[in-house]
């Protein structure tokens, strides 16, 4: 029942003529976005409104309108749609100088101006319920409904009159609406780095980053698992989308755990926590984090280095629960003849070191993203011309581009999206509204305000898009952390975290079902592990916000205190959610063991003094109690705890 709300249409491939001139249009939207992202000067009004009418055709051509449409046929109600948004879409464009000029709510709207609104909101409200399901969808709507009918309802949500042309005026002729920030961003960074990671995956990047880690990981107990954990990372900040991860690397990482003795859900679970943090891992990260960039005015440099450390440590929990998993079921390592030597890893890829080399270079240069992405895809291709076996053509190069656009389809629904939502809070007030029921619940104590963010940006963002999740948590909830003193780098970056964490957490988690069709497994028993493994990314953030070390502020001394705490604690915690470490952990020790995680993370001489004395009472009392082992292994019954 629950799929309802998550579920797509599917996504068609016509063959024949039909399919050929489809294809050569996406990579021709392809190569417009380009040109017009980072080598045209016509303005970014008109680049968005462009950009989503492309858009919008695709979606209604490539996308079926229910998850059992005909995969072959495109019928002639979606052709009228696609149709209607080219001609919405040149009606907009055309009269683009003439909306950047007007003043809102003065200027009045023509009748054409009313028609042509309705549509392109009709329009985008169908696209988006087809690309990122109904869940998002009815979100979008209840916002327009309160916009429109908010005035009817008391006490402190209720709001002005606002009629139908003064919503219309503020969601789609303004750019705190439809043509906002998100669009933008989907129009210039998002899909310059879709591009980029698409363009690396077919050059054979992908093959790369799981040879080298399988090097890296793959003789040592639970080999499999490790290469999951850092191949879907590395996967993962390229193409900065869980689901899409886990589909990609889970293909190859989740069978080959499951042949080496994982459980099917903890297989799933950790390509799931695995390819989450990818969104969260530096120098690309996702597109929430370049919408964070522009919604906040910070470089996005900035935002890259102050995430490195604690995306770092997001993966120090999965590995080691991962380790003890293996440690305790005595799982065997990959067969060394199946894990290609560092020689032969390097010299047949390392060139893909470049692309990224380029990147990282590009945005510490002071570059804009837009064109750090663009020399990325340029050093893919340079590197491609030195690699026969994957030696990116004219045809291949066409492929790439259609292939881009189409992946850049759903983004541009849920950014399409996020700006319906945000030009309906704008014009109702409701972030100043809902700091208020925040501090009504929280009394202002910060630890209780950025539980309640927490919570919220979870459930906000359960079953959408991350990027549409951060934004609606940055537009309610980021006012209310500014006036408590945090800071926007640190209280976006929280927001940021918690948005991505959705992806994995039940009961709608997009990520976890879509391991769940590979894994053969139940996807909310995956889901709930992939919390257990990813237990860092709920603690880390509330980490960061009190102390910025983690984020590289302050002094040497003061990062590598935060970050030696941040470890010890995740190590404790880690092997506290596992309840092993070279023998079963019984109850109670287990209890000190998190306790004393807990303390280390707080940071600071009194709390590190109290974690060292409450880990060491929890030695004593394993040592007291006995551990139930013998011989250093399991008992019966003990060896699937945690499962």
């Amino acid at each position: 029942m629950i799929n309802i709300f998550f579920d797509t249409g599917v996504r068609r491939s016509p063959d024949g003529l039909i399919g050929h001139l489809v294809k050569a249009f996406a990579a021709a939207t392809a190569v417009w976005t380009v040109y017009a992202a980072a080598f045209s000067r016509a303005d970014s009004l008109t680049l968005i409104m462009t950009f989503l009418s492309l858009m919008l055709v695709l979606t209604f051509v490539l996308v079926g309108p229910t998850a059992n449409s005909d995969r072959d046929h495109i019928p002639f109600h979606d052709w009228i749609l696609a149709l209607l948004a080219a001609v919405t879409g040149i009606y907009f464009v055309s009269q683009a100088g003439v909306i950047a000029q007007r003043i809102t709510l003065l200027d009045p709207l023509s009748t054409y101006d009313i028609i042509f609104a309705t549509l392109i909101l009709a329009l985008t409200i169908e696209a988006m319920r087809r690309t990122v399901g109904v869940g998002l969808t009815l979100i979008v709507i209840i916002f327009l409904t309160y916009n429109l009918f908010g005035d009817r309802i008391g006490g402190v949500l209720g709001h002005g009159l606002i009629t139908y042309r003064h919503f219309l005026d503020i969601t789609v002729f303004t750019t705190d609406g439809l043509f906002g920030v998100p669009l933008r961003v989907a129009a210039t960074y998002a899909f310059l780095f879709v591009l980029f990671g698409t363009t690396l995956a077919k050059a054979g990047g992908s093959a790369f980053f799981f040879n080298i880690a399988a090097y890296l990981t793959g003789r040592s107990p639970g080999g499999p698992a490790k290469i999951a954990v850092i191949s879907s990372g590395l996967y993962g900040t390229i193409s900065g989308s869980p689901t899409s991860d886990v589909v990609t690397t889970g293909a190859v990482t989740i069978p080959m755990m499951k042949r080496m003795g994982y459980r099917p859900a903890f297989a799933g679970a950790v390509e799931v926590a695995a390819s989450t943090g990818g969104s969260l891992l530096p120098p690309v990260m996702g597109a929430a984090a370049f919408i964070m960039a522009e919604y906040t005015g910070i470089d996005y440099v900035d935002i890259a280095f102050a995430a490195l450390i604690p995306a770092l440590l997001y993966y120090v929990p999965i590995y080691l629960q991962v380790h003890l998993r293996a440690k305790r079921n005595n799982l065997a390592p990959v067969d060394r003849s199946q894990i290609p030597t560092l020689g032969t890893t390097l010299r047949e890829g390392g060139l893909f070191i470049v692309p990224l080399a380029a990147i990282t270079w590009a945005l510490m240069d002071g570059y804009t993203p837009t064109y750090a992405a663009v020399y990325g895809v340029a050093a893919v291709l340079l590197v491609s011309m030195f690699r026969k076996s994957t030696r990116l053509g004219p045809r291949a190069i066409y492929d790439i581009l259609a292939e881009t656009s189409l992946r850049t389809v759903p983004v541009a629904g849920a950014c399409a999206a996020a700006g319906l939502v945000i030009g309906g809070i704008t014009m109702t007030g409701l972030a100043s509204k809902f700091s208020a029921l925040v501090f009504l619940l929280s009394g202002a104590d910060l630890f209780s305000s950025l539980t309640i963010a927490a919570i919220l940006t979870t459930l906000l963002g359960m079953g959408m898009p991350t990027p549409s999740a951060y934004i609606l948590a940055a537009v309610l909830i980021s006012p209310v952390m500014r006036s408590l003193g945090v800071e926007d780098l640190p209280g976006h970056l929280f927001l940021l975290y918690f948005a991505v964490m959705s992806a994995l957490t039940p009961p709608v988690a997009v990520a976890a079902y879509a391991a769940s069709a590979i894994a053969d497994a139940n996807p909310l028993k995956i889901a709930a592990q992939s919390v257990k493994i990813a237990i860092g990314a709920f603690l880390i953030p509330f980490c960061f916000v009190y102390n910025h070390g983690l984020l590289l502020e302050g002094s040497v001394w003061e990062i590598v205190f935060a970050t030696v705490n941040a470890v010890c604690g995740l190590v404790m915690v880690a092997i506290a959610a596992e309840g092993y470490w070279n023998t079963h952990i019984p109850a109670l020790p287990r209890l000190a063991f998190l306790a004393s995680g807990l303390l280390f993370l707080v940071v600071g001489y009194v709390p590190l003094a109290a974690a060292l004395a409450v880990a060491a009472m929890g030695v004593a009392i394993m040592k007291f109690q006995g551990n139930g082992q013998t011989n250093g292994h399991a008992l019966p019954g003990k060896a699937e705890a945690g499962e």
